[in-house]
């Protein structure tokens, strides 16, 4: 039976991974940085070794984009430094890898849904340490190894826009989102059972970087309007540009993925990011 090594396990993909992984006949070491340090590359390397993994799939990332530009320390040691380690180490106990990567990587200048080989220009230095940790994944040359890059991904875990614009939605009478930037929103429990359903499959000779987002697409004004009428909330949601709402991070303003890729090597079914929205608030009993 097949020994899985979840890292960044309260996250929210580590967090659906936790809940659905109890439908699959897996044994699961579900760690967060209080269980395992994966800055520490002995600290790893000891774990895998004494409880045996075969498989690793790595959630943990620093994803406060605005702080990273003022942490990047400690944006590079867990974005970078970390995957180095994971990478090295799965290499040594021929586990497979799986990582997690972002849209961030690309500039958002694109004019058509990003595919995995195009070229890479982070703009932020949360995308910056996103891409040096797939760049040192790509060299150490692990074989059965994915990474798979994610966009705007939210659930009924931890911090994101859905509980954001619900929690706004109850509070204020009119809300500004931006809308023009766009892209598709992930709902992190889609992701994990993708991911859990391609772990037995995953059998190539290096690694390869895959996209996975719902299908569909919209801007963050559209996904709020969405968010405010399935919940049956009344505030009014104002649309804004981008420089009416600076941030410390640049985002891109165009973040759709091609996902053809994923699709036809692991034979996945890919929900509407608008039904996955509605599963989402359903789950959350926020769904009137």
């Amino acid at each position: 039976m097949p020994k899985i090594l979840v890292t960044g396990a309260n996250g929210q993909l580590g967090s659906e991974l936790r809940e659905l992984s109890r439908s699959y006949t897996h044994t699961y070491f579900f760690t967060d940085k209080e269980e395992l340090d994966i800055t520490d590359e002995e600290a790893i390397r000891s774990y895998v070794k004494q409880n045996a993994i075969d498989t690793i799939v790595n959630c943990a990332a620093y994803t406060a984009v605005d702080k990273a530009q003022s942490d990047e320390a400690l944006a590079d040691a867990i974005n970078h430094q970390a995957v180095q380690y994971l990478a090295t180490i799965a290499k040594e106990s021929h586990c497979k890898l799986v990582h997690i990567s972002t849209d961030y990587v690309f500039d958002g200048e694109n004019y058509r849904p990003y595919v995995e080989d195009d070229a890479t220009n982070p703009q932020s230095v949360y995308g910056q340490t996103k891409l040096l940790g797939e760049k040192a994944l790509l060299h150490v040359r692990l074989p059965h190894s994915v990474i798979i890059r994610t966009s705007w991904v939210y659930s009924r875990y931890g911090a994101n826009f859905v509980k954001t614009m619900l929690r706004l939605g109850k509070e204020k009478e009119s809300l500004g989102v931006i809308f023009d930037q766009v892209g598709t929103p992930t709902y992190a429990r889609d992701l994990a059972k993708a991911i859990l359903d391609m772990l037995p499959h995953i059998d190539n000779a290096q690694t390869q970087i895959y996209h996975y987002s719902n299908e569909g697409v919209c801007s963050w004004y559209d996904f709020a309007k969405e968010i405010m009428k399935s919940a049956k909330l009344t505030c009014k949601v104002v649309p804004i540009e981008t420089v009416s709402y600076p941030t410390p991070a640049k985002r891109p303003h165009y973040s759709l993925l091609n996902k053809s890729k994923i699709k036809q090597a692991y034979a996945l079914e890919i929900p509407h990011w608008q039904e996955s929205l509605h599963a989402c608030l359903r789950h959350m009993g926020e769904e009137r």
